[in-house]
């Protein structure tokens, strides 16, 4: 499997993930120019893509859709409710319904050789959702836009070979930065984003040997400083005692530029 993070953050979000037969793009947040540009430095091109997957509907996660499904006829996947916000937008309304491939959380689609489980997460979206991508033992995951997460959010990321988690923001500079209160609260709340100290703590429970690629995505702009994120993080592993913080594949992906290539 190959695993690259294209562009991450709240300005817009594509991530690459696939084998040898099979190219999937989840989501497509950023210009159609971007994404091909990207594409094209792995050797691909939109002609390869065999779909697309959305988490949901907010503008940082589907902006390049429009342009993308123009030049292109690769299916979109999204659920249900993230299919009907996005119908309802009059920018996305020249796309053929049926270019729309309904999924659900926790019931997979195979397509080809890669195998796509979407997992339910916590956001104030109308059906959001991250995504675990396999092929055979080998495991991918996308975690990013969820105010909390449970056992069951843990349980998913687990025996992963490959994890982009979200940490959004510092909630120190959030509490005291420029942002009006009632975005502040809505950042906070469970239906939000994560912070760096709760993926810190959320990685340490998914933690495991075989891991080649860690990646902390979305990070706010105004709130967030990728060094930061990383040490906040990396601070929580060497609290947890069960990792050596420097011995882990761990980094940042960028916001505008590519993530180094994993493959696995």
């Amino acid at each position: 499997m190959r695993f690259q993070s294209f562009a991450s953050g709240s300005s817009g979000n594509c991530i690459y993930i696939g084998s040898d037969t099979t190219h999937l793009l989840l989501d497509v947040g950023i210009s159609r120019k971007r994404t091909v540009a990207a594409l094209n430095e792995i050797g691909l091109g939109l002609r390869d893509i065999d779909g697309i997957f959305l988490t949901h509907e907010h503008t940082d996660h589907i902006g390049g859709l429009p342009m993308i499904a123009k030049q292109s006829d690769m299916p979109i996947y999204a659920t249900r409710g993230t299919i009907r916000a996005i119908r309802s937008m009059p920018k996305f309304q020249d796309i053929d319904p049926e270019r729309f491939i309904p999924v659900k959380a926790d019931e997979k689609v195979i397509v080809k050789d890669l195998t796509v489980n979407p997992m339910t997460i916590s956001h104030d979206a109308a059906e959001p959702v991250g995504y675990r991508v396999t092929y055979g033992t080998k495991k991918a995951c996308v975690c990013t836009d969820l105010g909390c997460y449970n056992e069951y959010t843990a349980e998913c990321l687990k025996d992963s070979d490959v994890l982009l988690l979200e940490a959004n923001h510092d909630v120190n500079m959030l509490q005291v930065g420029p942002y009006p209160y009632p975005l502040k609260q809505r950042i906070l709340s469970r239906l939000g984003h994560l912070s760096n100290r709760m993926s810190g703590e959320l990685l340490c429970r998914v933690l495991n040997d075989h891991m080649k690629g860690i990646f902390l995505g979305h990070l706010s702009q105004e709130n967030n400083y990728p060094e930061l994120a990383f040490e906040t993080v990396r601070l929580e592993i060497m609290q947890q005692g069960q990792y050596r913080a420097d011995e882990l594949p761990l980094g940042v992906a960028a916001r505008k530029e590519a993530s180094p290539l994993v493959e696995f």
